[in-house]
């Protein structure tokens, strides 16, 4: 934390912020105002895609938001460089198309078709076609795990650990179809959104859920956490927009929408996008403010909602194709390289994978509060060092270590002081295996004895030798 508030000298950006005139609202300001205020660069990050045949889309960003991956429900799928406009790939599968999901690079895509989950590259050729996941309705992958987690309509929770190709875990969690899913980036806990209006927390390591919250008095629509993992936002049938403290699990406060919200998206600077007409709430301090931040019309109701990581903008999908709306003050300003560089070349994206992988987190530590991992098990450690005593026979730990006395005219050189060590040592241990055997050899004596005949009452009837 002290070299990260140091390093803060040197990082060049600042976040954007959208500032209005006395006496106006935020909320009153258009698109076309906000490119026309804004540079040449960042006008252009504000465009729709009219694809009015195949929508409405589903969308995601990579992790360094660069790439964007479209996907229409009746089977488009397009990934491109929505920064240079570049298409990457474009097919249509010819059926039903529920979510899509970028793995961990952007050379691999999840497509949750009607039938089956299947795997494409950038390319557009498929490499995978998993069929012990049917029916899939929505996709989170967890970056820091190598985890694809599927939520499909016969109420199963799958994990596919991608590294390697296999199932983890296939969790039943008795809720019915299960059509709002959302992750903790923080946690890697995945949060399922039900009909009767709760919302349960899921580890691929426990059958039952770590947590049940009841949110709403109805079906619950749509569940976004802020990327520190301290609060969810979720939306409900009963119109409510609710914002919860994960560390106590109580609710911080809501508001009425007037349409309800069907899906929620937070930024990496906090704010809300609730997708009702597009309002984007800004929460301060784990509060919803009445007036909302920014307020945008689409001509078809909105479908998908994804902020881009380390940009001011919000990509949206909905029935008439795609719009990227700017967004001040949305993005990080400044990224790391290390971790999520945009400019990276192929070079450096194949030794981050190789990096990545080798640092991969196993799945059996998700848990609900991390720091339990960082503490000692006290009862484990007694344990191991009793095991330890009983298998040596003697506790290494019970004396300090023997340090001979210096002596004069060359009695303590390096050769002589580490002769005394080991002459004291082996003293040590031949005490320990000599006592130990003189145990072992009385035991074995009293066993060939063994203890002396009790007599009975017949015994005097008995001839006597």
């Amino acid at each position: 934390a002290t070299r990260a508030a140091r390093s803060e000298l040197l990082l060049p950006e600042e976040p954007g912020f959208l500032e209005a005139d006395p006496g106006e609202d935020t909320c009153t300001i258009t698109q076309g105002d906000i490119a026309e205020a804004v540079d040449i660069a960042s006008a252009a990050k504000h465009f729709e895609l009219r694809l009015e045949q195949f929508g409405p889309y589903r969308l995601d960003y990579t992790r360094t938001g660069r790439h964007l991956l479209l996907g229409g429900r009746r089977g488009h799928v397009a990934a491109l460089d929505w920064q240079t406009k570049a298409l990457m790939c474009e097919l249509n599968v010819l059926e039903t198309l529920n979510d899509v999901a970028w793995l961990h690079t952007e050379t691999m895509f999840a497509v949750a078709q009607r039938r089956w989950l299947y795997v494409y590259d950038n390319q557009g050729l498929e490499l995978n076609c998993l069929k012990s996941f049917p029916g899939v309705l929505r996709l989170q992958f967890l970056p820091y795990h190598f985890l694809l987690a599927t939520a499909n309509e016969s109420g199963f929770l799958q994990y596919l650990d991608i590294s390697v190709g296999k199932e983890v875990a296939a969790l039943c969690t008795r809720g019915g179809r299960l059509a709002v899913m959302a992750q903790n980036p923080a946690t890697a806990i995945v949060h399922l959104g039900h009909s009767n209006g709760t919302v349960t927390l899921w580890s691929p390591n426990v059958k039952e859920p770590l947590v049940r919250m009841l949110c709403h008095r109805g079906a619950v629509r749509a569940a976004a956490v802020d990327p520190t993992g301290t609060y969810m936002a979720t939306a409900g049938l009963d119109r409510k927009l609710q914002l919860w403290d994960l560390r106590t699990h109580r609710a911080l406060g809501g508001l009425l929408l007037p349409l309800g919200a069907s899906e929620l998206a937070f930024s990496q600077r906090g704010l809300l996008a609730a997708a009702c007409g597009d309002l984007v709430y800004q929460p301060a301090g784990g509060e919803l403010s009445p007036k909302p931040y920014l307020c945008h019309r689409l001509s078809r109701p909105p479908q998908g909602l994804r902020f881009c990581p380390f940009e001011d903008v919000l990509g949206v999908g909905h029935g008439a194709g795609f719009s990227s709306l700017l967004v001040p003050g949305a993005g990080e300003a400044n990224f790391d390289a290390l971790e999520n560089n945009p400019y990276r070349s192929r070079k450096q994206r194949q030794e981050w994978e190789v990096k990545a992988l080798l640092e991969k987190i196993p799945a059996e530590l998700i848990t609900l509060d991390p720091g339990q991992l960082q503490r000692v098990d006290t009862a484990t450690m007694e344990q191991k060092r009793a095991e330890r005593v009983e298998r040596l026979g003697f506790d290494p730990h019970a004396k300090g270590k023997f340090q001979p006395r210096r002596r004069a005219k060359g009695g303590s050189s390096t050769g002589s002081l580490l002769r005394r060590k080991r002459k004291v040592a082996h003293e040590q241990q031949r005490a320990v295996i000599r006592q130990s055997v003189e145990q072992r050899e009385q035991q074995q004596k009293q066993s060939r004895t063994g203890p002396p005949p009790q007599r009975t009452a017949l015994d005097r009837f008995k001839k006597q030798g």
